[in-house]
């Protein structure tokens, strides 16, 4: 099988090899303003951790890409708090003295939660980060200023869990230990699961979640290291000592806004802020639970894991048919928190690039094969990315020409030898007083009678003194008055302080009840989380109960219809084996009855033959000669027909041993019960001497359910041509039954068949055949009208001897 992928690395390659191609893209789209992705996916024990941490001297993608940010933006980050992140996922820019003012505040705390930068770093992981590349981005916007801020979460049985909380103690929920049951110290503090959000631009981002402004390399990693990676879950496995049981996710959020017009300051508009951030993220390995030899929680762990990451694969996959059909089907993103974290990323909103770690083992030989066919169906999924923001319009350059132009004033100060700073202002003002007096005249004696110099110059320097005087007058008033001022501006500003303060305590007050009314509600959030949590839990409890009951209630519904499929096959088999039995069973009595009547035809016939000669003989008129008495046997024959009457039996008589019956209208069997006489509007009466006889019958000419409901018994006549050409009457019997619907069948019993036959349409022989002598006497038993009507044929219902045979009962 082979699989095509964008870069294939082997298994020799280097880091830095990795990190140019896969993630510096991603880091300069991160100073640029965009948003990025990478994620490690493959089999436990792949090497997907040592890909994102490296190895002590070998540093991995995640350290690397920490140098290259903070060896980018070294020189233009901001100050510590100029820079602020909210409570929903955006950033407000402060005043240095804002900013000033946190510091120190932050400074007094006695564990800061920010790490000293200039510490020194740990050894454990020194190696990691000591990167000699020195890699950077080449064109950073100058005249921006940059912060730092990292976030470490994990996903772990779908829950998100903070990595950098400080677990507090916590009276509301009740503490665990390790074997789930409630303990009464507060040792084991369990740490409480976030909430995923949406913010005002429609960007998943995790409530309450620890982000740390870091300065440095080593501070961001140490960060990573101390405070998150200790924390993960980590638990043994058959497949791997130290198997990620988590998802981990490091988040880099690289928040930029632009100097002001003079380059000295940040800009105070929120809106030129620019927040991106680099998502770098060690999925938990993928296997088969019969391969990990996981029980209990671990088996619970290994589910979720799958599940999420099944959840990963169907949302690529409905992106990648919504694509490729033009389809607008909706992506699952809320069945698992991985997927809902990053739904912004799938939508378009950044880069998106999956590293896909293959071991070379037979035992991970499915495994890897389903993690690569699935990572070579990701490629073929394309997104709209959005539009860049607009540029903020300031002149581009600002920062350095601002430090030009001071480097230039300072030097030219220097170069005229003037003060430089505030020494200018302090030596002015007695240059200013000197210059108020006025010049001193020459002073040089040339000659002894020189009586104009002195004179000149005492008249000068009494000038000079008077102005002197009136300028220490004007200054002695001028300090009088400033020192009043100053006194009530003093006053003024002692009022106004102590009524700042008493203001000042009352918005305290104010605060300290808002803030103990923060606190409450804090803890009726938490409360109605955990509230939240547990119904969540007894929801999903409840959905698998109704699915277990939903699938309890198929299979049942379906074994019940196969049921009753056989069951209704059975009786479809049943009814077309009575039917052909009863088909087989009508032919064989037809067949036995058209036997039966061709052979009494032909006796009856012999019979009429023998009647005509005995006729014929008895009418012929006598001769004169009369003939010998042995010519003459009639007679005789005749008295002994006549002594010898028991001889009729020879006939094959049906009924024989019965007593003779008392000559009576026959009526039906089924006269005791309640009948339905269903005569169809057609019936033509016959004139047989068999009638049917049914009292207490309701007649109708069609088959109703209302006359069906108040009676038993059924009985339909049927009529059709016979083949001789007479009408032959069927009373076709059944019994009524109540189906379980409430309406009536009728299941039929038995068949009764009335036929009239005409003797003129009897065919006759040509010639008589020559009679048996043995068969004489009982043929002659057949002649009279009288033995022939003397027996009626009916079948009897539920006969054991089938349709062929009949019951004979005598009339």
């Amino acid at each position: 099988t082979q699989y095509s992928f964008k870069e294939v690395f082997g298994t020799l390659v280097v880091q830095k090899q990795l990190f140019d191609v896969v993630a510096k893209p991603l880091v300069e789209d991160l100073i640029r303003g965009k948003n990025g992705l990478l994620f490690t996916y493959g089999v436990t024990g792949s090497g997907k951790t040592h890909t994102m941490t490296g190895s002590p001297g070998d540093g991995g993608l995640l350290p690397r890409c920490l140098d290259m940010i903070f060896n980018s933006i070294g020189p233009f980050q901001a100050k510590r708090f100029v820079f602020k992140l909210d409570d929903k996922n955006g950033v407000d820019v402060q005043s240095e003295v804002d900013a000033l003012l946190e510091r120190q505040k932050r400074d007094v705390l006695p564990v800061p939660k920010t790490p000293a930068s200039k510490r020194q770093i740990d050894p454990e992981f020194a190696d990691m980060i000591n990167v000699q590349d020195h890699c950077k981005v080449e064109e950073v916007d100058e005249d921006n200023v940059y912060s730092v801020f990292v976030s470490y979460i994990e996903i772990y049985n779908n829950y998100i869990y903070d990595l950098l909380e400080e677990a507090p103690f916590e009276p509301i929920k009740p503490k665990w230990n390790s074997c789930n049951t409630p303990v009464r110290n507060g040792d084991f503090i369990p740490p409480q699961s976030k909430l995923l959000r949406e913010d005002q631009n429609h960007n998943m981002y995790v409530t309450g979640c620890t982000e740390v402004e870091v300065k440095s390399t080593e501070e961001a990693f140490e960060v990573f290291w101390r405070a998150g990676q200790k924390k993960r879950r980590i638990a043994n496995t058959q497949l791997n000592r130290e198997s990620s049981r988590s998802h981990s996710v490091f988040i880099i959020k690289l928040a930029q806004a632009p100097l002001d017009a003079d380059g000295d300051n940040v800009l105070q508009e929120k809106e030129q802020i620019t927040l991106s951030q680099l998502s770098l993220v060690d999925l938990a390995g993928s296997e088969r639970t019969n391969r990990t030899k996981a029980e209990g929680s671990r088996l619970r762990e290994a589910g979720n894991i799958n599940q999420s990451l099944m959840t990963l694969r169907t949302c690529i996959e409905v992106l990648r048919e919504n694509q490729m059909y033009g389809t607008n089907k909706m992506v699952p993103y809320r069945d698992s928190k991985l997927t809902h974290l990053f739904k912004n990323y799938f939508d378009g909103e950044g880069k998106v690039r999956m590293i896909v770690c293959v071991n070379p083992k037979a035992e991970d030989y499915e495994e890897s094969l389903q993690v690569m066919r699935f990572a070579e169906m990701t490629q073929e999924v394309e997104v709209a990315r959005p539009v860049d923001r607009p540029l903020c319009g300031l002149t581009p350059g600002r920062r350095f020409r601002n430090q030009a132009f001071r480097e230039e004033l300072s030097r030219k100060l220097e170069m005229r030898g003037g003060p430089i700073n505030g020494e200018t202002e302090e030596q002015s003002v007695p240059d200013m007083f000197l210059q108020n007096f006025p010049p001193l005249p020459s002073c040089e004696l040339l000659d002894v009678n020189d009586d104009q110099t002195l004179p000149k110059l005492i008249e000068v320097l009494e000038k000079r003194q008077k102005l002197r005087q009136m300028l220490s007058e004007e200054f002695a008033k001028n300090v009088l008055a400033f020192r009043t001022m100053l006194q009530e501006f003093d006053s003024s500003v002692a009022s106004k302080e102590n009524y700042i303060q008493g203001k000042l305590s009352e918005k305290e007050k104010t605060i300290a009840g808002q803030r103990t009314e923060l606190e409450r509600l804090e803890k009726k959030i938490k409360t109605l989380e955990y509230k939240i949590e547990i119904l969540e839990k007894t929801a999903t409890i409840y959905e698998e109960d109704k699915r277990n009951l939903q699938q309890e209630l198929e299979s049942t519904s379906q074994k019940l219809q196969r049921q009753a499929s056989e069951k209704r096959r059975l009786e479809a088999r049943f009814q077309g084996m009575v039917t052909e039995t009863t088909m087989k069973w009508e032919k064989e009595c037809e067949r036995r009855v058209a036997a039966k009547q061709l052979e009494m035809q032909n006796k009856l016939w012999v019979k009429d033959e023998k009647l005509k000669q005995l006729k014929a003989i008895v009418t012929e008129p006598k001769n004169d000669k009369p003939e010998p008495k042995p010519d003459k046997p009639e007679r005789p024959s005749r008295e002994r027909d006549r002594e010898k009457p028991a001889q009729r039996s020879v006939s094959p008589s049906p009924v024989p041993n019965l007593p003779p019956a008392r000559l009576r209208q026959r009526r039906s069997r089924s006269a005791g019960e309640r009948w339905v006489d269903h005569k169809p509007p057609s019936n033509v009466p016959t004139e047989t001497v068999l009638q049917p006889h049914v009292p207490h019958a309701i007649t109708v000419a069609a088959a109703s359910e209302k006359a069906l409901a108040k009676c038993d018994k059924y009985m339909l006549t049927h009529q059709e041509l016979a083949s001789d050409g007479e009408i032959e009457t069927k009373l076709i019997k059944g019994d009524v039954f109540k189906t379980r619907g409430g309406g009536q069948s009728v299941q039929f019993t038995e068949i009764e068949t009335l036929k009239q036959e005409s003797p003129t349409g009897r065919k006759r022989r040509s010639s008589p055949p020559k009679p048996d002598p043995s068969e004489e006497a009982a043929d002659s038993d057949w002649t009279d009208v009288e033995t022939r009507c003397s027996v009626a044929v009916e079948m009897r219902a539920g006969s054991t001897l089938g349709p062929g045979y009949h019951h004979a009962q005598p009339k």
